[in-house]
Order: structure tokens, then C-alpha cells, then sequence
């Protein structure tokens, strides 16, 4: 896709020489004011194909490119201004409170001994705004909730002021609340902002519900690629994740699926 701000082109990574490819042959593209999530079982490289994107592991062919630069031509600070990252997990390792958590997204900002500037603290606080975490700016951060903790993580990433968002499973261990909440928040960043956004995601229901495409990967390629009602077959899905899978449809046309109750073997008679 011409002008894409994030893009794999036939991209294959091998870890090993031992090992498979993590990825084989792998193209997929994000524009700015889109939402693209990547779908798949476990171990189908969804995470793998993050890592490629950002330059966090190497290509074996193919290309990554970030608004038009191939990765590997980016400054890491450079690329932090660019594109925010909020990875599948994280624990706080030291006491922080909200508002110096979110600061550290200022860090691509600043040299080795510069101190915050006003609009360094500007961005902070718009940052808390956009994720609506201003009330727990003064709380320390091992006392959050995992709802509170994850839109703080996201707040730190739109503190960095990137046109992209990567989120690597954002909604993990969160409840239906909290999980429709944060993809609400990044939708509409989206959409108000024009930010590029690409979320792996094992909830195949919410992201068809957000998603403008989706891209279902399964053993290190591309299995199906288009709008969630092209994607979301049923014939599709029951190959894909080894289980047979219905899939109906909201009053908007959103496919949602549901996976089937194999028949119960018959009881043996025992005398």
C-alpha cells in the first residue's frame, strides 16, 4: 500500500536455523486513520510480526517499513517519536506514581541530562487526558487496577505524541468492561486523530467489532486478509483453530463467532 505508516512486505523471519520460519512470506500494511488487527491461534507469529515491524528482529527476506523508511534506517529515539508501543505485559519493577509513569514517554525528547521541559509536561498532561487517567495521576502505580494500569501504559505511549500505536494484546487479563473501554479509547483515537493503529488481539469477537481489517495469521502466514465479514468465515476459522466454529451476525453486519460443542460420546453400559 502506497504511503502506508507501517508495512511488512514479504517479509519471512527464521529464529534458528533449526527452527521453522516465524514468519513465511508475510505482507500486511497500516494507513493512518486505520485500525488493523492481527488474529490467529497461539504460535500463529503475531507477536513475531511486531517485533519484525519494529526492528526488534531481523528479516531473513522481505522488508519492514515505517512511514515510507525501511525500519533498519531509524534512530531508536527517532522511531519512539514516531510510533507507540504498548507490549503484552508488563510489571512496575520500582514505585512510581501515575504521572511519572506516563513521563517516562518523554524520554525520546530529552538528551542524556536534560530535565522535562513546560512542553514536555504540556504532552504529559494531554497524554492523561486523551487516556482519561487524570483522576489517577497522583496514585502510585502497584495500586491500580489492570484496567487503570493499561490505560496508564497507553498514556505513556500517547505521551510520546507517535501517528502510530502498537499494541501487542492490550486487553489481556482484563474484564469485558475494561477491555471494550481501552479498544473504545484507541478507536477513537483513531478516528479523531488520524493515528495508524495495529493491535494483535485473541478476542476475534471485539476486535471484528473495532477493527476497519483484519489480518488472520496462522503458522507464520497469512491465512486471510480484508474487512471482518471477509475474514470471519466459518470455514475459515474451523481450519484455522482445529474446532468447528458458527458465525452469526450483528444487526450492522458485524460477524461474531462461537465455537461448537463437539457431540458427547455415549456413556459405556456398566453392568
Amino acid at each position: 500500500m502506497s504511503g502506508a505508516a507501517l508495512q511488512l512486505e514479504r517479509a519471512s523471519v527464521r529464529l534458528s536455523p533449526a527452527l521453522p520460519r516465524q514468519l513465511d512470506d508475510v505482507s500486511l500494511s497500516v494507513a493512518e486513520g486505520e485500525c488493523l488487527a492481527l488474529v490467529g491461534p497461539n504460535g500463529a507469529g503475531k507477536t513475531t510480526a511486531l517485533r519484525a515491524l519494529l526492528g526488534l528482529v531481523a528479516l531473513e527476506s522481505g522488508r519492514a517499513s515505517v512511514f515510507g523508511r525501511e525500519i533498519g534506517s531509524w534512530d531508536r529515539s527517532e522511531l519512539a517519536r514516531s510510533v507507540g508501543v504498548v507490549s503484552q505485559r508488563e510489571e512496575p519493577v520500582f514505585p512510581l506514581l501515575v504521572a511519572e509513569a506516563i513521563a517516562m514517554g518523554r524520554y525520546p525528547y530529552l538528551g542524556t541530562w536534560s530535565q522535562p521541559s513546560a512542553a514536555d509536561r504540556d504532552a504529559v498532561q494531554r497524554a492523561m487526558a486523551r487516556a482519561d487517567v487524570v483522576s489517577l495521576e497522583h496514585r502510585w502505580v502497584e495500586t491500580l487496577s489492570g484496567g487503570e494500569w493499561q490505560r496508564v501504559r497507553l498514556a505513556r505511549a500517547l505521551a510520546q505524541e507517535p501517528r502510530a500505536l502498537v499494541l501487542d494484546e492490550p486487553t489481556a487479563s482484563l474484564d469485558l468492561r475494561h477491555e471494550m473501554e481501552l479498544f473504545e479509547l484507541v478507536i477513537d483515537l483513531v478516528r479523531r486523530e488520524n493515528l495508524a493503529a495495529l493491535v494483535v488481539s485473541h478476542h476475534l469477537n471485539v476486535a471484528a467489532r473495532f477493527a476497519d481489517r483484519l489480518v488472520l495469521m496462522s503458522a507464520g502466514r497469512v491465512v486471510s486478509a480484508g474487512a471482518p465479514s471477509q475474514v470471519l468465515t466459518a470455514e475459515t476459522l474451523s481450519s484455522v483453530f482445529g474446532w468447528p466454529v458458527s458465525v452469526s451476525w450483528l444487526s450492522d453486519g458485524t460477524p461474531q463467532l462461537y465455537p461448537e460443542r463437539k457431540p458427547l460420546k455415549p456413556l459405556s453400559n456398566q453392568e
